[in-house]
């Protein structure tokens, strides 16, 4: 009974980690399907939802900062496509994936001077960090039903969003046909910078509801975009729920791993994964090489 606790407290231990780079996963696919282009700045975007919102919440009510944060990453991320990716739009994808990885270094180095070296957490939204449920025998923080609910509603509005809403329809033709979007009176450039938007705002809010469990540091995104990356490649780029599949085996996966390996190797697991996948199925678990835009959602 001791080792059935053991195992289901890793597994909420996985799913905690696999939901954020579920989150960050999403963000990589809402971008590249819209605009080709792969966004190794998205996990920054995670970071400055965590820190916008602390220091918010010094001065507002918790739900109001977590709020106020996400729709702020959510117009950094319509600016940086209005002022950058815009602009750049005809370079070639290699271009544009180095130019990201400069964005995430620049955003990375604003943040540094803005809230220095130092860890910084929310509030937790239930409770304290003594308060514990008891599930099967494991225990888990009432945050991480917070941080569960809160991916499994964003997904499920996402697919609304995606699937029922004319906005939603006109981001889906302009990944499947952008030509033929045109040709429909589609704007294919503002449907670029609501997909920036979006994803930002996603990653925000993601990272507004691990803050209280992993805390917040400027540097953080570049690890969790390495891991979105895998968990979107894992599952089929261009595929959004396969992307959430991904990550959450992907941090299930990791958590594991710590019981077997020493803690300095507890990244392997993933970027083992990722070459394997790239190396036998590049086109994910649930891709096909017929397809590289909005599948279903």
């Amino acid at each position: 009974m001791e080792v059935d606790s053991y195992i289901l407290q890793y597994f909420f231990s996985g799913l905690i980690k696999g939901s954020i780079y579920a989150v960050v996963a999403v963000g990589f696919n809402l971008i590249f399907n819209a605009t080709g282009i792969l966004n190794f700045a998205q996990g920054e975007f995670v970071m400055l939802g965590g820190m916008i919102a602390i220091t918010l919440a010094g001065f507002v009510p918790l739900p109001v900062a977590v709020f106020c944060a996400v729709a702020m990453v959510a117009m950094i991320g319509c600016l940086l496509e209005l002022t950058v990716f815009r602009r750049l739009r005809h370079h070639s994808i290699m271009h544009m994936i180095i130019i990201t990885v400069g964005l995430s270094i620049v955003i990375q180095e604003i943040a540094l001077h803005i809230w220095d070296e130092k860890n910084r957490s929310l509030p937790y939204f239930t409770g304290n960090e003594r308060s514990v449920l008891s599930v099967f025998g494991a225990s888990i923080s009432p945050q991480v039903l917070w941080v569960l609910g809160t991916v499994a509603v964003m997904v499920i509005l996402l697919h609304v969003f995606l699937t029922y809403t004319m906005q939603g329809r006109a981001m889906r033709a302009c990944s499947s046909n952008p030509d033929a979007a045109i040709l429909a009176g589609i704007n294919t450039a503002n449907m670029r910078t609501l997909s920036f938007g979006l994803s930002a705002g996603i990653g925000a809010l993601g990272g507004c509801v691990i803050s209280p469990i992993t805390m917040t540091q400027y540097e953080m995104g570049g690890s969790l975009a390495i891991k979105g990356f895998a968990a979107a490649i894992l599952g089929g780029l261009g595929n959004p729920i396969a992307s959430v599949i991904g990550g959450v085996f992907l941090g299930v996966l990791e958590a594991f791993s710590v019981s077997k390996l020493p803690a300095a190797f507890s990244e392997v697991s993933t970027l083992a994964v990722l070459l394997l996948v790239l190396f036998f199925r590049p086109n994910g678990l649930f891709g096909t090489a017929e397809s590289d835009s909005v599948r279903e959602f």
